[in-house]
């Protein structure tokens, strides 16, 4: 397998903010007088425009966007903060005067704008998933450690109420041995198992507000075509990572925090419609986990484009799954969670009621505020989040090796110390990818 390495040294090599690297040390904290972090925006429209809004307490010194047009009202609400197309132009020039960086683009240029952030010492929030491939989940958590900054991945779940009562009944022996989990989603809702654009009758022309070039970064060069930009992106392997990539990492969270999983040895995936360029119209991947410690081995169940679990035996007849979620079944009770873990419910309503006077009293602590406000106060000095980049490069690979699993169309058994697949190695050439030369990685 050809595993890039990103060394620091290498990195600052190879990287087009070389200077700035070494112009702006990975200790400096330019803090406003009034204690506000000094924000830049790497992506400000779509999922980049609720990472501004959910940051308005704080002080924007730069945007960054490729696209004018969807950065329009991002620009108009905040007239007077610099804004740059190139995310590369805008550390080189605004450097020392960033604390912390937020990336909200396509999953495929996550890593090379949080690497250049990292290399500068800033605090980086990066939206899910962390990454495009497993390899550079890793490279960004080595980097982070190295760093000492604030890192959180955007799974706002992850501070959500729903998973902090699982894991402490999980801990408390209500659940009793979990040995079998199912997780849902509606997605994909934009078009996967699609080829390439036909562009033999009609070219379609970039428009002026988009830089086409910086758009698709890393990625190999290509003609534009609306079929990607700019929400369908998610359905093209070479942009996107699919359903369970778009979904895995809110559905699986909170599950996953609470029950101390790592990573699963053996990953099986049954996939329909695939193409060599985009991911399948829907999907049923199992992962299998080996014990840790006192808890047993368990199998989870990955459903998407419309597919669903079986309905547990006891379920009442007039209740209905919702169209994304999870179900954790345990010995002694199961529970149902919703998408972003907001709430958990021992199913069914006669089993709830039994248990409700015994369920443990409430130990863990509560985040305030939602996960800007707690990746905010990480910035500031305080408790790291939840979601920082040691755990969501653990989740993130989790989610990231079903699609290895689907590309691959065979089971792969992981061996995640190595990061290496065992049994299958032409599938290694997914857990990496090549890079556009000239794009900072």
């Amino acid at each position: 397998m050809n595993t890039p390495s990103f060394s620091r040294r290498d990195f600052i090599k190879t990287s087009s903010l070389a200077s700035a690297a070494l112009a702006f040390p990975a200790i400096l904290r330019s803090q406003s007088p009034n204690n506000k972090l000094n924000i830049a925006c790497v992506g400000v429209g779509g999922r980049g425009w609720d990472a501004v809004q959910g940051l308005k307490g704080e002080n924007f010194v730069a945007f960054c966007d490729v696209d004018d047009a969807r950065a329009a009202r991002t620009y108009e609400e905040f007239p007077n903060v610099p804004h740059f197309r190139d995310y590369r132009k805008m550390l080189e020039k605004m450097g020392n005067q960033i604390d912390a960086v937020t990336v909200s683009t396509p999953d495929h240029m996550h890593f090379p704008i949080a690497m250049a952030a990292l290399s500068l010492g800033k605090h980086v929030f990066v939206e899910k998933p962390l990454t495009h491939t497993v390899a550079e989940a890793r490279q960004l958590d080595k980097l982070a450690r190295e760093k000492k900054v604030a890192t959180q991945m955007g799974n706002q779940g992850h501070a959500n109420e729903g998973m902090r009562l699982i894991k402490e009944w999980h801990q408390a022996g209500v659940l009793g041995e979990v040995r079998e989990l199912h997780s849902w989603t509606d997605r994909p809702i934009w078009p996967q198992g699609v080829g390439a654009p036909d562009h033999s009758k009609m070219m379609p022309v970039v428009p002026s507000t988009l830089d086409w070039d910086l758009w698709l970064g890393v990625a190999a060069m290509r003609e534009y075509d609306p079929a990607y930009v700019p929400f369908a992106w998610r359905g093209y392997w070479d942009f996107g990572t699919g359903a369970l990539g778009d979904m895995g990492c809110h559905i699986m969270d909170g599950s996953y925090w609470a029950l101390e999983l790592t990573q699963p040895t053996r990953v099986e995936a049954i996939s329909a419609r695939q193409t060599d360029l985009s991911p399948p119209t829907a999907s049923v991947v199992t992962y299998h986990f080996p014990a840790r410690g006192q808890y047993p081995a368990l199998k989870w169940t990955w459903y998407d484009g419309g597919l669903m679990p079986l309905l547990p035996d006891d379920l009442e007849a007039t209740r209905k799954l919702e169209p994304n979620g999870t179900l954790i079944v345990g010995s002694k009770a199961t529970v149902f969670a919703d998408t972003y873990y907001a709430s958990a419910r021992i199913i069914p309503e006669v089993k709830r009621r039994e248990l409700a006077p015994t369920l443990p009293a409430k130990t863990l602590p509560r985040v305030q505020g939602g996960h800007f406000a707690e990746w905010v106060r990480a910035c500031k000095g305080g408790t790291p989040a939840g979601a920082n980049f040691e755990y969501a490069a653990q989740l993130t690979e989790t989610v990231l090796l079903s699609n290895i699993a689907v590309r691959a169309r065979r089971p792969i058994e992981w061996d995640s110390a190595a990061m290496k697949i065992t049994n299958l190695p032409e599938a290694n050439q997914y857990v990496t990818k090549s890079y556009r030369p000239g794009h900072g990685v």
